[in-house]
């Protein structure tokens, strides 16, 4: 197709266009995707036998380290209502109710040692045993960047121009969620390949993110982010470093040192999201290392993409990192982080870090989601 004459919005128009009807392209393969399906006209790269891990689940520790809490949150909580017992002069039956507490809350506790004890003997070890440093450098280091935007007109552009400047990414995928601003035009301004996606979520923002940039068969590698310039692409080459040794290196918010003053991450979400991250790690106790399952900076080899996509449902909504997360590891993908600089959003923020009550409650789906389902909260 001949389009070396054409303008740059006239370039990306007939790209769009030739994306559309899906043709027959040395860089493009034709694709038959739904929300909940993926098919290639190309039989999918599979990977190595080596190259992947087993999927084992450490439901003991899991529900153990919640036996554990609940215990913990008891005995805390009567020890601080002690004074108030010694205000109202010590009534028999609130000394007794205190002793009570004070002791049946050893009982969760024994409960909960011995599991995450079993896992431990029966699980972890073996795990561990089994672990290696994997060194597997992709053949083709080049990039496709898929950012996700709702009404991003301030920030977008700037956000393709940054990445579109790193020598190995070969183009910029936009997906806009139903934007009611400039969003998409001004990221066609700045050379991105911009879509719309007519089912509002982030969960399903992010899956046509994924579906989109599958397409393209001349990367092997597709990294996933915000275009709200909260992250960069100066990252990039972080994230090279180290997927050799894994098939998602997910970004990590939880550094000090390379967090902006004026990130949206509060004190309390800063530490709501490591402990969110270590009870996914409990989930899968000696399989990976976890301080931050809200990011969405993200690098994935296309190859294990391609497998994970079916078991991905679009409609979790904005807990839809950590469901990846956890999915991607009981399927066996190799997940390591990589700590990533976080900075100011430009302009307001409209998912899960606008204040500390809306984190609250996506925590507690975050949470509810590890331990029982995740699709109790289907965004429809």
């Amino acid at each position: 197709m001949e389009i070396a004459h054409l303008s740059q919005m006239e370039k990306w128009a007939a790209i769009n266009s030739a994306l559309d009807r899906n043709p027959s392209s040395p860089n493009v393969n034709a694709v038959n995707l739904d929300e909940n399906s993926f098919t290639s006209s190309k039989e999918p790269q599979k990977p190595s036998p080596t190259r992947r891990g087993s999927s084992t689940t450490t439901w003991f520790a899991l529900y153990g380290f919640l036996f554990i809490s609940i215990a913990l949150f008891a005995y805390v909580t009567n020890v601080l209502l002690g004074p108030l017992r010694l205000l109202l002069l010590d009534p028999p039956l609130f000394l007794r109710i205190n002793e009570l507490v004070v002791w049946y809350s050893g009982i969760p506790l024994v409960i909960g040692t011995a599991l995450v004890g079993w896992d431990l003997i029966r699980n972890v070890t073996r795990i561990r045993d089994a672990k290696f440093v994997r060194n597997d450098p992709p053949e083709n280091k080049y990039l496709t960047v898929a950012l996700t935007a709702y009404n991003d007109e301030r920030s977008i552009g700037d956000a393709v121009k940054d990445f579109r400047a790193h020598p190995l990414v070969r183009r910029v995928i936009v997906i806009s969620n139903n934007s009611t601003d400039r969003t998409m035009e001004m990221a066609e301004q700045s050379g991105a390949i911009v879509f719309n996606e007519t089912r509002q979520g982030y969960g399903a923002c992010v899956h046509r993110a994924l579906r989109e940039a599958l397409k393209f068969e001349d990367t092997e590698l597709t990294m996933l982010c915000e275009g709200d310039l909260t992250f960069r692409a100066a990252d990039i080459d972080k994230f090279l470093a180290y997927i050799p040794h894994a098939d998602v290196v997910n970004g990590s918010r939880i550094v000090e040192q390379l967090q902006d003053r004026d990130t949206q991450l509060s004190l309390y979400m800063h530490y709501g999201n490591l402990f969110a991250g270590k009870v996914l790690e409990m989930k899968h106790l000696g399989a990976v290392s976890l301080t931050d399952v809200g990011t969405t900076y993200k690098l994935c080899r296309n190859a294990a993409l391609r497998e994970l996509m079916p078991l991905l449902d679009p409609r979790v909504n904005l807990e839809f990192n950590a469901y990846f997360l956890d999915t991607a590891l009981k399927s066996g993908v190799r997940i390591i982080e990589c700590p990533v600089a976080f900075y100011p959003r430009i302009g307001a923020s409209k998912g899960g870090n606008v204040n500390n009550r809306i984190a609250t409650r996506l925590g507690l789906r975050m949470l509810f989601g590890i331990f029982v389902d995740w699709k109790g909260f289907p965004h429809d």
